[in-house]
């Protein structure tokens, strides 16, 4: 396995990351057994850099992540994400119509107080705002996650899905680390201005859905 730093850091992860959405949400059933044996070979193959999220299976994936995740923590650089919320709070799974976007400071210290919770770790190496929040400045919002870097429930902070001038702001207020945003032969909108930013400000790009949600890995 590769390895590369992430930003400007010296932490050393995987080219290949897991990313584990779809062991508990968006495509179809799902099966613990399998999911579990996927993040043990995970390991097997040097892969220590999982990705995951709050809403994913609203909470299920971030407790089923937990069971290979605690007893090899050492082994594991774990990425979460805060921000979507689901309007009935005993919404379904995969009921991504019942959401909305809150990235204001309450809602993020007490949604890394739930996943340090599901987890069930002390600290998250990096979290990231699953989105900007329109109605919410990102200095503010990355103000908190400041904080929670201070008070060590937080490593590095990420972005996903953020804009130039959202990157650079936020970049301003503390030091991002990683923007997650889709990549692939048939997303490329990344490749016109964005990347050119992070590149600038030494953060490392976390593309996901490489192989376009599944269509180049059945063609």
């Amino acid at each position: 396995m590769k390895y590369r730093n992430l930003g400007t850091t010296n932490e050393k992860l995987s080219a290949i990351g897991l990313g584990c959405m779809g062991m508990s949400f968006a495509y179809g059933p799902t099966d613990e057994k399998e999911s579990i044996a996927t993040l043990e070979r995970a390991l097997d193959l040097g892969i220590n850099f999982w990705d995951t999220a709050d809403m994913y299976g609203n909470g299920a994936n971030e407790k089923l992540i937990s069971k290979v995740l605690v007893p090899n923590r050492d082994k594991v650089f774990i990425a979460t994400k805060f921000g979507f919320r689901f309007k009935d709070e005993i919404a379904g799974p995969s009921d991504t119509a019942n959401t909305y976007f809150d990235g204001s400071p309450e809602w993020i210290k007490l949604a890394v107080e739930k996943s340090l919770k599901r987890l069930r770790i002390d600290t998250i190496d990096l979290y990231y705002a699953h989105r900007v929040d329109p109605n919410i400045t990102i200095e503010e919002t990355v103000g908190t996650m400041a904080e929670l870097v201070k008070e060590g429930k937080v490593r590095y902070l990420g972005l996903s899905e953020a804009s130039p001038a959202s990157i650079i702001k936020a970049n301003a207020v503390h030091p991002i680390a990683a923007l997650q945003s889709e990549y692939s032969l048939l997303t490329r909108d990344v490749e016109k201005e964005i990347l050119h930013t992070i590149r600038q400000l030494g953060i490392s790009l976390i593309p996901y859905a490489p192989l376009a949600r599944g269509l180049f890995s059945i063609l």
